[in-house]
């Protein structure tokens, strides 16, 4: 693999679309020979930036009922289960910064995976701790260590400061690929961004 084999991976817990994603980004990305960067990030504060108090699923209903038909559709090809959860969009905030910590300590990707599940395969609330305890322990991390290091004001600060990076690098959404500066949206773009990363 070249050393410009990689992308970024920035992604929102939040974000339906960012699970499925989540879901396939590490085997394509191995078959590609791509290196792939997990960012997690917050799209609230890029969201009120634009002047919206929500998801855009929710300003405008017909889209939002496309979008649930739409994970529907393709989570069955992909062998996933989707079910909007009763709550949407829901707190990522915790989710966030365990998963930033996750990127510190080599476990980001499954924790990633283990929390979309639960939210959209279970409809789990991700924002109870409890859920999350659960998903930690089952991934045999040490969850009280954990949930003590997300509360201290470093972590704080550089999950808004990766929120702020996003926003400066004109990330509007998730899910979003970027290899160098150039910037892919959607899970339908994950395949287009790893051929460009290959292209080095």
């Amino acid at each position: 693999m070249s050393a410009s084999a990689s992308l970024e991976f920035w992604f929102e817990f939040a974000s339906t679309y960012s699970y499925l994603s989540a879901m396939r980004i590490e085997a394509l990305a191995a078959e590609a020979g791509v290196a792939v960067r997990w960012k997690p990030f917050l799209l609230g504060p890029i969201f009120q930036a634009q002047g919206w108090n929500t998801s855009p699923f929710n300003i405008y209903p017909a889209k939002g009922r496309y979008m649930v038909r739409d994970l529907q559709r393709l989570a069955a090809e992909r062998g996933l289960t989707f079910a909007l959860p009763g709550r949407f969009p829901q707190n990522s905030l915790l989710a966030a910064r365990l998963a930033l910590l996750g990127g510190d300590e080599g476990w980001v990707a499954p924790f990633t995976r283990a929390v979309y599940a639960a939210e959209f395969a279970q409809g789990a609330d991700i924002s109870d701790r409890s859920i999350l305890k659960s998903i930690l322990d089952g991934l045999r991390l040490d969850s009280e260590r954990l949930f003590s290091r997300i509360a201290q004001t470093d972590l704080k600060d550089r999950l808004r400061q990766q929120t702020g990076e996003a926003q400066a690098r004109g990330i509007f959404g998730a899910p979003s690929l970027l290899v160098g500066d150039e910037l892919f949206w959607g899970d339908d773009r994950l395949e287009q961004a790893l051929s460009w990363a290959r292209r080095g």
